[in-house]
């Protein structure tokens, strides 16, 4: 019995000092995680309200691991506001983007769609909403988190006059 704890004490002190090795990586996600594969515009959220049509801003993005070395466990939150203004204009949840078994050194994650529960509500088709005089265009910011770090900004586009089905 004391034969088996002695060999498992340094087992469990080099697996613990590995995980720390992991963990205390110093890594600047804005320099190592590229945006890829943008595609923005006004997600067709059917019919609401009444028989009115609603449009909402949406993002579609990878991120794409430029680093020489794996990157694991970072979060991505879209925030959307009005141009122009400073208010935020809907957030939709965080996102996982990269889990606990990280991202290999030049592989992308799947797509990621982020969009607004916020938008435009009308009677009036689609389309045309877009030449609604109350019709103000948005932008999305795109935020990720490494571990515990702090969140770091890096997108910022205005989303396109187009029509988004998925």
């Amino acid at each position: 019995m004391s034969l088996m704890r002695h060999t498992l004490l340094p087992a469990t002190l080099v697996a613990v000092l590995a995980l720390a090795g992991c963990t205390g990586r110093k890594v600047d996600v804005a320099k190592v995680l590229q945006v890829t594969d943008v595609t923005t515009g006004w997600f067709d959220a059917g019919i609401v309200e009444g028989g009115k049509n609603k449009l909402a801003p949406t993002v579609s993005l990878r991120l794409k691991n430029t680093d020489t070395e794996p990157i694991a466990s970072v979060q991505l939150f879209a925030r959307f506001s009005r141009v122009n203004e400073q208010d935020e204009w809907g957030t939709p949840p965080y996102v996982r983007a990269i889990g606990p078994d990280g991202l290999a050194p030049g592989t992308s994650t799947p797509l990621m769609v982020l969009t607004s529960n916020l938008g435009y509500t009308g009677e009036q088709p689609r389309l045309d909403m877009f030449q609604n005089s109350q019709f103000v265009d948005a932008r999305v910011e795109i935020f990720v988190k490494y571990m515990a770090n702090n969140w770091v900004k890096i997108y910022d586009h205005q989303i396109a006059r187009q029509l988004v089905t998925k």
